[in-house]
């Protein structure tokens, strides 16, 4: 039998209140890329941070290479040839590519006091001809992409000369050429036999760049499929081990001849002569690729980005929105792409972060009602099923789903008629999703109006009565749900106008 690149077993890992993972197992041959896949909270990312040295492992072992190993920190992971490329890119804008990648490694002459930066320059570039990166060694960071920053991360955690790369959510942030790019990279990573985990949310990216597939629940190991032999409905039945929300939009619009918002040759810097209607009990879907304009859009009409020209109607009646205050007085709601940034205060409790949009109304004199909004936060907590402990605990502490969740409870405390939601289901998981979806359809069926912007097109295809493409900072296309398909999105997508 061939000897394992990687093999943990048995692992387990508890913190206070919480059994993070419990005798999980994980093997990884060479050359191979093992999707690792659960939803928020199964334990990915605790086995991850055990595997390269942030945490220590209460029971169990790690055999790499044959030999039993157990790393005492990052460091002695990427020694070893064990690195990590995170979610969040850990990169120093200010540097260039070459400096980020040898950071701490440069070679230097003197007394070690001057940087050789031909040298390093020559080092970089020969790392990238390896890997068939073209990229200038001297470029600074913050002029770079994303996808290009994440090809640095991966030539910087190759430079420690890896064996083992572990990939979290790399395409989250990437169109679909710069995802081709990565699995390009990815393949030539395997023909040179590196062994990767994929962690990813995104299910059909698992067939076309894995191996096989490791499935965790609840921090406990369920099983290991080989891909081509696997269909995709079965790795989610695994990970989630109950029924999902899978109802469509099939159901009629309430309300659906009354125009709730209405939008007249919107321009600014971003986009052009933009016109659109969204009804009542409507989900518009917005979609188009990066940088096609539809978060521009959004943020035009929620008053966070000026607006040159144009006018916007809520119910037949033309508003003056020149910044968020005003949208929101006139009963738009927005959840931004970035909830952690624009969307809520991490490090404070769910409560706060509810009931902040209407804090004001909860003041008598010098003193908060501390009851009214505990009370009307748990109410939220129970409809919206958003799954904490308690309504006191740090919205850090939640699960992205959850998250969302609260910010959704936001809005609806403040009453908005019309929301927003950009990338709503944007890193969370498959079960999250499920439940995100089942809300909206709520929300619409009880007449609330959506405006739903998704890179993801079955997302679009599945939750839109109505389908708006972009391009260029322009709408291409318009298609009813009933005739919306990828193949007429992307054409939509892609016409480019002068």
């Amino acid at each position: 039998m061939e000897k394992k690149l990687l093999e943990m077993k048995g692992v387990s890992k508890g913190f206070p209140g919480v059994q993070a993972l419990s005798n999980v197992q994980l093997d990884l041959n060479y050359g191979e890329v093992l999707a690792l896949v659960g939803e928020n909270g199964a334990g990915k990312s605790t086995l991850m941070k055990i595997l390269t040295g942030i945490y220590k492992e209460d029971e169990g072992e790690i055999v790499y290479e044959g030999k039993q190993i157990s790393p005492e920190d990052t460091k002695q992971a990427q020694e070893l040839g064990i690195s990590i490329i995170h979610q969040e890119l850990n990169l120093m804008r200010d540097l260039t590519v070459a400096q980020n990648i040898f950071i701490g490694r440069e070679p230097r002459s003197l007394f070690n006091f001057f940087l050789k930066e031909k040298e390093l320059n020559e080092k970089t570039s020969k790392l990238f001809e390896q890997l068939d990166i073209e990229l200038d060694p001297e470029t600074k960071i913050n002029n770079l992409t994303v996808a290009k920053q994440q090809m640095v991360e991966i030539a910087k955690a190759l430079s420690f000369n890896a064996k083992i790369l572990v990939m979290d959510e790399p395409t989250a942030a990437l169109t679909e050429t710069e995802i081709q790019t990565l699995f390009t990279i990815i393949n030539q990573l395997k023909r040179n036999g590196v062994g990767i985990i994929y962690i990813s949310h995104r299910m059909e990216e698992l067939k076309l760049i894995s191996d096989r597939i490791t499935i965790l629940r609840d921090g406990q190991y369920i099983d290991t499929l080989n891909t081509k032999e696997t269909e995709i409905s079965k790795v989610i039945s695994l990970m989630v081990g109950r029924e999902l929300y899978m109802e469509s939009k099939e159901r009629e619009i309430t309300n659906g001849s009354v125009n709730s918002l209405e939008v007249r040759n919107l321009t600014n810097n971003h986009v052009k002569d933009i016109n659109f209607t969204l009804k009542k009990g409507e989900i518009l879907g917005f979609a188009g690729l990066v940088g096609a304009g539809r978060t521009e859009v959004a943020r035009a009409v929620f008053g966070a980005d000026p607006i040159q020209h144009g006018e916007i109607l809520i119910d037949g009646k033309q508003v003056n929105i020149k910044q968020p205050s005003d949208a929101v007085r006139v009963g738009i709601g927005y959840l931004s792409e970035d909830r952690k940034q624009f969307g809520l205060m991490v490090n404070m409790n769910v409560t706060d972060n509810i009931m902040i949009s209407t804090l004001k109304s909860h003041i008598k004199g010098l003193f908060v009602k501390d009851s009214n909004l505990r009370k009307i936060s748990k109410e939220y907590k129970e409809k919206l099923d958003i799954r904490t402990p308690s309504i006191f605990q740090r919205v850090n502490n939640l699960s992205g789903g959850n998250q969302q969740k609260v910010v959704i409870a936001k809005w609806l405390v403040k009453d908005s008629d019309i929301l927003i939601f950009d990338e709503p289901t944007r890193g969370i998981d498959v079960g999250a999703k499920g439940e995100i979806y089942e809300l909206l359809n709520q929300l619409a069926s009880e007449g609330k109006s959506i405006i739903m912007i998704s890179s993801e097109l079955p997302e679009i295809l599945r939750m839109s009565h109505r389908v708006i493409v972009m391009c260029e900072g322009r709408i291409t296309g318009e298609l009813s749900g009933e005739e919306a398909t990828q193949e007429k999105i992307m054409d939509y997508a892609t016409r480019v106008t002068v």
